[in-house]
């Protein structure tokens, strides 16, 4: 059924106002929040030691659990796609276990096997090493709920290019390795490049998982998503404010994560 052009400009319309209403207002009230005592004020902000250690501490978290889950997922995904057995849907099915279990619960399972009633951490305990309640426990936590996204970009990409150039390479006398580097990781890369900027912008938001194995103490394990919680649950108008300033920085970090991923999705298109 065609759909007439009056139709299709009042869809239009009512997908922009839902999303001016659901994101851009939201946005725009955050960052008019921010700067309504001024600049300074809010560079003030963002230039705490509390703010600078919570930004830093984000960064390495996401520097940690990216590559983590990229290695993971480009596994995952050639397994799922190539291998062979009667695991691979089990593993279909586990991979996707960040999407429908909550955060939360991701983050009291974590204390269960890693705390210090848990079951591995007496093991970690005796041997000086604290993984809940601190930045070990953070990246964990940042690792499972972020963990699907790059093997489910990759995953349609390996269907749709085949697997007819890895063969031909196996004839000509290619390793495995020779194959993977030289053949399937280039038709890829976009698939890639993809999943890990999704992957990135979950890193970089987290909460929930978080805020469970966190001690929530600042310059140690005050992420900068904690950091805006911390502050919106003090009482007087400077914490609030504190809190936009937080909010406008991770706000920030996540456009230009957008931004990147707006530039890749017009490559995904391309022929590979």
């Amino acid at each position: 059924m065609r759909i007439s052009d009056r139709a299709t400009l009042s869809l239009r319309t009512i997908a922009l106002l839902y999303l001016a209403l659901l994101l851009l207002a939201p946005l725009a009230v955050v960052f008019g929040r921010t700067f309504e005592h001024g600049l300074s004020a809010a560079w003030g902000w963002v230039t705490t030691p509390a703010a600078i250690s919570a930004f830093w501490l984000t960064v390495l978290v996401a520097a940690i659990a990216v590559p983590l889950n990229t290695i993971f997922g480009i596994g995952c995904a050639l397994v799922l796609i190539r291998g062979r057995g009667r695991l691979r849907k089990l593993l279909d099915a586990l991979i996707d276990l960040p999407f429908v279990v909550s955060p939360v619960i991701a983050g009291l399972a974590l204390i269960l096997v890693y705390g210090k009633d848990g079951w591995l951490g007496d093991w970690f305990t005796s041997h000086g090493i604290q993984i809940i309640y601190a930045v070990p426990g953070i990246v964990l936590a940042t690792i499972f709920v972020s963990l699907p996204f790059v093997a489910r970009e990759v995953a349609p990409v390996l269907i749709e290019v085949g697997d007819e150039q890895e063969q031909a390479a196996a004839t000509l006398g290619a390793s495995s390795w020779q194959t993977f580097w030289r053949v399937t990781l280039p038709s890829i890369r976009w698939g890639v490049a993809y999943g890990v900027v999704l992957t990135t912008a979950r890193a970089l938001g987290e909460i929930g998982a978080v805020l469970v194995v966190s001690s929530n103490v600042a310059g140690s394990t005050l992420t900068l998503p904690l950091l805006v919680y911390q502050r919106d649950s003090q009482i007087g108008s400077q914490a609030i404010s504190g809190a936009y300033a937080a909010a406008t920085e991770l706000a920030l970090m996540s456009l230009l994560v957008l931004l990147v991923m707006t530039l890749l999705a017009p490559r995904k298109d391309e022929p590979r």
